[in-house]
């Protein structure tokens, strides 16, 4: 008996893993595939999946990986005796995460990207066109500073993440439709060793955010994990939505965020153009934004070493497995897409209070 079940988890998996590859290769190589896909199938997946595991008010993955850890130490420890029963289980396991992870996030990578979809072209800009993306960002960054933290308000904040995306589904319609309210991790201290923000569950469709990080990284965090959820998995592309969902939100925290996290990026990228012009807007910040990204600099220098290298790399091979080819090095790119939107939209127009 027990090796009749041996087989038929061994079958099963091998019948995930078969599964996954075949989608994986569709999608890379049938046109058109991995953007049907994202409209059709994953946005029905995300109003069941991502509805379901929504109604929890903590987050579900987080606690189901402590328990796969405890049951695979259990599991381990009282059949270690039994090799085939304890390696079919986890081919079985192994197969159906990889089937779902493919369903659920991998195969949307070869979607069509949110510029597309906007119509937004992304091309060459010299050195004084992000000189004064630049200015415009330290502008508003000195206008919406303000002294608000999450933890005053973290039940506003989270629902504000969902308000801010369902807003931008205004004017983005690829961003419209449902969203669960993104998670706090209760163990922050994992995803900080790990130097990250905050990870999208594609298990159970989750938001998850880490919450002892800085203030002013959280609601432009929140946007961006949730932007995954619809479809937009190059994270050049969700750095962007998250800055057009925050400096679009009602909240004057989150669009201090959304500002505060553009001029992080283009200021870096002027600084190894123009380096005296990125000192010089760089004194012209508020007082509120300089010390705000003095404690998030002292945060993350806390964290660094073997585990953050480590994670680093991990991250720079899943994106160019997922066909991000330039690895992390991709989330540049975000510069590229907030010039283009700030050259056809934001140039000319007042700042909204």
């Amino acid at each position: 008996m027990n090796r009749m079940t041996d087989k038929r988890c061994m079958i099963w998996g091998a019948g995930f893993l078969m599964a996954a590859l075949g989608l994986q290769l569709l999608a890379r190589n049938v046109s058109g595939m991995g953007t049907w896909y994202a409209h059709h199938v994953y946005s029905v997946i995300v109003g069941i999946v991502g509805r379901f595991f929504g109604i929890f008010p903590f987050s579900v993955v987080e606690i189901g990986l402590y328990l796969l850890v405890f049951g695979f130490i259990v599991y381990g420890a009282r059949f270690w005796r039994e090799p085939v029963r304890v390696a079919s289980r986890a081919v079985l396991l192994g197969g159906f995460l990889l089937f779902s992870y493919t369903c659920n996030c991998g195969i949307n990578y070869y979607a069509t990207s949110f510029s597309q979809y906007e119509g937004l072209e992304v091309g060459m800009y010299s050195g004084d066109e992000l000189r004064q993306l630049c200015e415009f960002l330290v502008e508003r960054v000195n206008e919406t500073a303000v002294g608000e933290t999450y933890r005053e308000n973290p039940g506003e904040w989270r629902r504000e993440g969902v308000g801010a995306m369902r807003k931008a589904g205004e004017s983005f319609p690829a961003l419209g439709g449902f969203y669960p309210e993104p998670k706090e991790v209760t163990v922050s201290w994992i995803l900080s060793v790990q130097q990250l923000c905050g990870i999208y569950s594609p298990f159970t469709i989750e938001a998850n955010f880490n919450g002892d990080m800085p203030d002013y990284n959280i609601p432009h965090t929140l946007c961006h994990e949730l932007s995954h959820l619809k479809g937009f998995m190059r994270e050049d592309e969700a750095n962007f939505i998250g800055y057009l969902a925050c400096v679009g939100s009602k909240r004057q925290a989150f669009r201090y965020s959304g500002y505060l996290t553009g001029w992080v990026y283009a200021g870096n990228a002027l600084a190894g153009v123009d380096r005296e012009s990125y000192i010089e807007l760089h004194e012209k910040l508020c007082d509120q934004a300089k010390e705000d990204l003095r404690e998030n600099n002292a945060f993350w220098d806390k964290y660094e070493g073997k585990v953050a290298e480590v994670s680093n790399q991990m991250n720079d091979v899943y994106l160019k497995v997922n066909d991000q080819k330039d690895g992390v090095k991709s989330y540049g790119r975000m510069v590229d897409l907030m010039l283009g939107y700030y050259q056809k939209n934001e140039r000319d127009a007042p700042c909204e209070q």
